[in-house]
């Protein structure tokens, strides 16, 4: 069966052989980040043979390369690890940066799991005629770039939800004259001491960069464009994510919404005094259908009370050393840090229109969100965090491992066949 495909593509393709290629038996996952990790170990389990293949020179380059020093998970580490390896018993309920690169870097090597570096897909579509999924690569090998292409009959989109930096259109920007960076290059406050920093962005990553700043002696003005749920990140000695999770057991979502903003409010006070006004919708509520996730407060909202963080609102235009803002006011500051998110980077590779949508998430909502069509999968676009991906892993592993038994089964069956007919002509 797989050779009589191969030979439909080569017929169909007169310059295929011309090109260095592959054929993969099994899946091609393309990202080696956590959801890609996850689901080549579920695979490793299985017994199901993989290729992953990772832009970057190293695993999970985003936590690596694009986040700033003083990170730490946001969520207990039980919420956070991979299928089939807890994290060391030693580590802290909220590990390091450091710390969860060492876990995945000791995950990957647990299960011998070598991605292929350097490696950026260019392409990747579904060939009807010979059902095999046909994904190009360019392979950067020190100044050197070739192409190459990976034949396989099912695919594993594991880039993420954060595999492109957003950065905003702003009047003036351009004119501004300091140093303007995204979240993902900042690393420490230390090189802003004494500086005025404009953080555009008041999501978990805006707080934290401007909590640092502060601990470093700059001025932060964070804008806050829009409303945003603000919430401690533990409740009397619990943590928040592990306090929601267990009255979703017994109570419907509205009724937690409820419940979770009257403990913020005890614990927090009223924080739209502050310029955070929180939105209609609930938090839970809001990161289901919305996908935005709540800010869980780690220090931020003690620098705002104490005004070491400025809130201001939109921006209306930058000029040269300036801002000038929606109502008016003008600041001057000396840089800026645009923590204005990420997004998905699959409608610029993958050539498909069913399963993903032009925002680069699945259409389908979770916990639909896992399998496409003609062996195309999703690991970590549920916008649930690392749990999430972790359950798109367990589940696209064991629907991939099934097709892999029962396609070997029947080429096994094919094969003895074949040979007890090879015997009873040789009996003549």
């Amino acid at each position: 069966m797989t050779m009589e495909n191969l030979f439909r593509l080569v017929d169909q393709d007169q310059d295929f052989f011309q090109r260095k290629w592959t054929l993969v038996n099994g899946p091609v996952i393309v990202g080696a980040g956590p959801s890609g990790l996850a689901t080549a170990a579920c695979l490793k389990e299985q017994g199901v043979p993989f290729v992953v293949l990772e832009r970057a020179d190293c695993i999970a380059s985003l936590w690596q390369k694009r986040t700033y020093d003083r990170l730490k998970l946001h969520l207990p580490k039980q919420f956070c690890q991979l299928p089939k390896l807890p994290f060391p018993e030693d580590f802290p309920e909220y590990p390091t940066k450091r710390q969860f690169i060492d876990y995945l870097e000791s995950y990957a090597k647990h299960f011998d799991i070598n991605p292929k570096f350097n490696e950026c897909v260019q392409s990747a579509r579904y060939d009807e005629t010979s059902g095999f999924w046909r994904v190009k690569t360019i392979v950067t090998r020190d100044s050197n770039k070739n192409e190459f292409e990976y034949v396989c009959r099912s695919l594993v989109v594991a880039t993420g939800e954060n595999a492109e930096c957003v950065l905003p259109d702003i009047e003036g920007l351009s004119e501004f004259g300091g140093e303007v960076i995204h979240a993902c290059d900042y690393k420490s406050g230390e090189k802003f001491k004494g500086h005025k920093v404009l953080v555009v962005g008041c999501g978990n990553s805006g707080m934290e960069v401007s909590l640092d700043l502060c601990n470093h002696n700059a001025s932060p003005s964070m804008v806050v464009r829009s409303s945003v749920h603000v919430l401690p990140r533990e409740i009397f000695g619990k943590s928040t994510f592990e306090l929601a999770v267990l009255m979703m057991k017994w109570l419907p979502l509205w009724l937690v919404d409820k419940l979770m903003l009257i403990l913020a409010w005890l614990v927090l006070g009223n924080i739209e005094k502050y310029g955070l006004k929180r939105p209609s919708t609930g938090p839970l509520e809001l990161k289901n259908t919305k996908g935005k996730t709540p800010v869980l407060d780690i220090g931020a909202l003690e620098k705002i009370r104490s005004g070491d963080i400025n809130v201001v609102p939109g921006i209306k235009r930058f000029s040269r050393g300036q801002v000038e803002l929606v109502n008016g006011e003008k600041l001057d500051i000396d840089s800026v840090v645009l923590a204005t998110g990420y997004r998905s980077n699959v409608p610029s590779w993958l050539q498909e229109g069913e399963f993903f949508s032009k925002n680069g998430y699945p259409k389908a909502s979770f916990p639909h969100g896992w399998k496409g069509k003609a062996g195309l999968y999703a690991a970590g676009f549920t916008r649930r965090g690392l749990s999430g991906a972790s359950s798109d892993a367990m589940r696209i592993a064991q629907d991939i491992a099934q097709v892999f038994k029962d396609e070997t089964k029947q080429l096994r069956m094919r094969t003895v066949a074949r040979h007890r007919r090879c015997i009873s002509l040789s009996q003549f």
